[in-house]
């Protein structure tokens, strides 16, 4: 708005509009942090992952959110849940360590062998070509908590684009319209 007194030129901005927006990217910006914090507090690439499937039922059902952490000094166990990533899957998988194989001399590795609670053989259909076990540098987390269906938000928006988009509007239009 431009107001003139005398020869003189007033502007008016309408700072809402600049605390709106600020407040907006203060709010992405602490969401990024407190997730960049989680990680490092976790050691985990992705402290925090929802069950895409059923295949952990019924441990976990689809839905559920699972709170990981992956310290590289803990020994992996048999019974354990880890979530694993696969080379040329973009997706990781949530499942229960099913055997252990370790072999002893100077690298002293262990790897293992995983299967979902809900389904009748083993993982390694799923592994890369050629690929028998996963080691650690394969696991994205081990399962140490969680809140059952919290996650069905993030399924039904992957599922339903209309319904991710529908909720942005509803939140873009709240941080337009919300003046406090």
């Amino acid at each position: 708005m431009v107001v003139v007194y005398g020869g003189y030129v007033n502007v008016f901005f309408d700072f809402q509009i600049v605390y709106q927006t600020l407040s907006f990217g203060m709010i992405v910006t602490s969401a990024l942090m407190i997730w960049k914090g989680m990680m490092v507090i976790t050691g985990s690439e992705s402290p925090i992952v929802v069950v895409l499937s059923g295949s952990m039922e019924p441990a976990f059902h689809r839905g559920d959110l699972l709170f990981l952490t992956n310290y590289r000094d803990e020994p992996v166990r048999v019974g354990e849940i880890v979530v694993f990533k696969i080379e040329g899957r973009e997706i990781p998988i949530v499942h229960r360590v099913l055997k252990l194989h370790e072999k002893g001399g100077r690298n002293n590795t262990v790897k293992f062998l995983t299967k979902g609670d809900n389904n009748s053989v083993d993982d390694r259909g799923l592994y890369a070509p050629g690929q028998l076990w996963l080691t650690h540098e394969d696991v994205v987390g081990r399962a140490r908590g969680f809140l059952p269906y919290v996650g069905m938000v993030t399924i039904y928006m992957n599922e339903y684009p209309k319904f991710k988009y529908g909720i942005l509007l509803c939140l873009g239009l709240y941080v337009l319209i919300h003046r406090e």
